[in-house]
Formats: C-alpha cells, sequence, structure tokens
C-alpha cells in the first residue's frame, strides 16, 4: 500500500488550527474535534450561524422549561378549586378552596418531573456545548455566543409581568435566575 499519495493528500488540506488564545482563525480553524474543521469561508459562515442558532436554542429551552413549570403549577391550582353552585339569581358560580387554609404544597408527578428533568438535561448539554465553543477563544464564535444571547433574550424573555391591581398592598418582588 503506498502511504506517501495519503500524506501528500493530507498535507494539501491544512492542519486544524487551534489555540489556547484568543485568536481570529477563519480557515483551518477546528472547533471541538478535527472532523469540525472549516476548510472554506462558507462552512465558517455556516459554523457562526450554527453557533448562533445554538444559543438562541438554549434561551428557548431556558423559556420552555419555566413556561412547563407555569403550566403544571396552573393546573395543580385549577385542582385546588371547586366550583361552587350557582345561585339562584342565575351569578356563575364561584369557587371555593378545597379543604382548609394552611400552607398549600405542591410536588409534581413522576411523569412532569421527567419531563421537566429532561428540558434540564438538554438545557445543560446545549450549555456545555457553548462554553466549549468559547474555549476556542476564537473571537469571532465569541462574538457569535454573544449575539446568539442578544437575539434569544430579546425572543425569548419578552414575557409581561404582573404587578397586581392599583392599589394593593405589594410585598418586594425579587427576580432571579429564571
Amino acid at each position: 500500500m503506498d502511504h506517501s499519495s495519503m500524506n501528500t493528500t493530507m498535507s494539501d488540506m491544512g492542519a486544524c488550527k487551534t489555540s489556547m488564545l484568543w485568536n481570529w482563525y477563519t480557515i483551518d480553524a477546528c472547533f471541538l474535534s478535527a472532523s469540525w474543521h472549516v476548510t472554506s469561508n462558507a462552512i465558517f459562515a455556516g459554523s457562526c450561524i450554527g453557533t448562533i442558532l445554538l444559543v438562541i436554542s438554549l434561551e428557548f429551552l431556558r423559556r420552555t422549561a419555566k413556561e412547563y413549570d407555569r403550566y403544571i403549577l396552573r393546573q395543580f391550582q385549577r385542582s385546588l378549586y371547586l366550583p361552587a353552585e350557582s345561585d339562584s339569581k342565575g351569578c356563575p358560580p364561584t369557587k371555593e378552596l378545597l379543604g382548609g387554609v394552611g400552607e398549600i404544597q405542591f410536588r409534581p408527578n413522576i411523569l412532569q418531573q421527567f419531563v421537566r428533568a429532561t428540558l434540564h438535561m438538554l438545557q445543560f448539554a446545549v450549555a456545555y456545548f457553548i462554553m466549549l465553543l468559547a474555549m476556542t477563544y476564537n473571537g469571532y464564535i465569541i462574538i457569535c455566543i454573544i449575539i446568539g444571547a442578544w437575539i434569544g433574550g430579546f425572543a425569548f424573555t419578552w414575557e409581561s409581568i404582573s404587578l397586581g391591581k392599583p392599589g394593593d398592598k405589594q410585598e418586594e418582588a425579587t427576580l432571579c435566575c429564571g
């Protein structure tokens, strides 16, 4: 078997350029593995767009997990109330709280927790890959991560926040960490 032609072909392709220092490599840059070898401007542009979409998908997953938690909590809250019978005047029924007054706790069932854990796992995996991409120290990729975070934040953290009715006494709210 003649290996001389194989060595010539490999050297013509160019070696992966990787660095643990800040860099602006485009052609011959490698991200995460040797199989993600950028050999043209089009592949590099696709890598940048893919990075942006990956970060946007992380923000989508975060929002999805938040909305799912809200959904299962609303389901639980609805199950706490039984509609009372309508009165003789035909007024719509009021709702009465099941049980007595006291602390009410909610714990997701096994299927709900399975969905929650799966969403958490997906967030963790995507965030880890984004971190590994950032650790290539490629300026273009880091800029794409920042752009993806902005687009994802703009699209998926845009929500209305209930402030209550005017005149209601409000406790100070602390918003943190989703």
